[in-house]
């Protein structure tokens, strides 16, 4: 097969000890996370806190892309650049979230489905302009004893594939992430069942649509416990159930996989891809992160919408980048986690 364009651009993605931040919380989301701590959500107060994050010191060391928000990538920092421009300029490739979010799903209105395929593919020629070099889209499966059904794991699947078909003919690289939540009581043997599912779900619609699997990002969620459950796993666990889930059901062509971190600590969410990779040496894809919360809960706190905050905000954030570029070569270890 004739290497393609966007292949390299997926394996700078997934390049070694590098990963990805996501950065697009919609402004529902982010309005949640600023009112915990104190901080109006206001478009300047977005602005200010991306920006924060994207100058810090040396996150492109550890960084390969971030993930944005729609109303990010059109805007301008307090310094007269754009976001995107300064993520260019240190070499971190801008992507952009471009579903819609989730409705219920006809018939079975206890579960989702992802919309955004309307106008999508004049959306993806805009944003490709703006300067986004790759995408995200975000499916959403619930579990417990009798979800997901087939219906709800088939139309996410669709969407998936139509959706990653679409933007590599508009010349970038789809992140595919069907995550199977963490709420719920279910435990880490129905966590694997569900993903299994999902995945081969996921890869036959991708198969059935022509698209690439040279030229995407794959973005699953650790199979692990569910938050209520009572049968907690060990980091071993997880990370020997992960990727067992992978090669069972992840194409050899796929570049990368790159974990969300689907609700865990920063901490937790570090270790457990610490050990994944440990376990999966010698294995076709490179293992890395996507996360949101678990990099960017530190320094969210420690900000808190005061200007006399950003450097120590700054200075977490850079760290927590670090360490999970560490883990990503299954080279971290708990006592690197006090900030020097």
């Amino acid at each position: 097969m004739k290497t393609h364009p966007l292949d390299a651009l997926a394996q700078q993605l997934v390049a070694p000890d590098h990963g990805i931040l996501a950065a697009d919380e919609s402004s529902g989301t982010i309005e949640k996370r600023f009112r915990a701590v104190g901080v109006p959500c206001t478009e300047v107060s977005r602005r200010d806190y991306r920006e924060l994050l994207f100058s810090s010191p040396g996150i492109d060391q550890h960084l390969s892309g971030v993930i944005l928000y729609e109303e990010t990538l059109g805007q301008t920092g307090r310094s007269g650049r754009r976001l995107v421009q300064m993520l260019e300029d240190r070499g971190i490739l801008p992507g952009i979230k471009v579903d819609r979010g989730v409705k219920a799903l006809p018939g079975h209105p206890e579960e989702s489905v992802t919309e955004g395929l309307d106008g999508l593919r004049e959306r993806l020629s805009a944003y490709r302009e703006q300067g986004a070099r790759f995408t995200k889209w975000r499916a959403v499966i619930a579990v417990d004893e009798q979800r997901p059904s087939a219906p709800a794991l088939r139309a996410n699947a669709e969407a998936l594939a139509h959706y990653a078909k679409l933007v590599q003919e508009a010349g970038m690289v789809p992140i595919v992430e069907p995550e199977v939540l963490m709420e719920g009581s279910h435990d880490l043997d129905r966590c694997r069942t569900v993903t299994t599912a999902a995945l081969d779900h996921l890869f036959s619609s991708l198969k059935a649509y022509g698209v690439r699997l040279e030229a995407l990002i794959l973005k699953p969620n650790m199979v692990v416990p569910g938050k209520q459950s009572d049968r907690p796993a060990t980091v071993e666990a997880v990370a020997e159930a992960t990727v067992e889930t992978l090669t069972r059901t992840v194409p050899a062509a796929v570049p990368g996989v790159a974990f969300l971190s689907g609700g865990q600590s920063p901490e937790e969410a570090t270790r457990h891809l610490n050990a994944i990779n440990l376990v999966a040496a010698r294995l076709p894809w490179r293992l890395t992160f996507s996360f949101s919360r678990a990099l960017q809960e530190p320094p969210l706190r420690a900000w808190a919408g005061k200007d006399g905050q950003v450097r120590e905000a700054q200075s977490l954030f850079s760290h927590r980048v670090r360490l999970n570029g560490l883990a990503s070569m299954g080279r971290y270890h708990p006592d690197l986690e006090k900030v020097t």
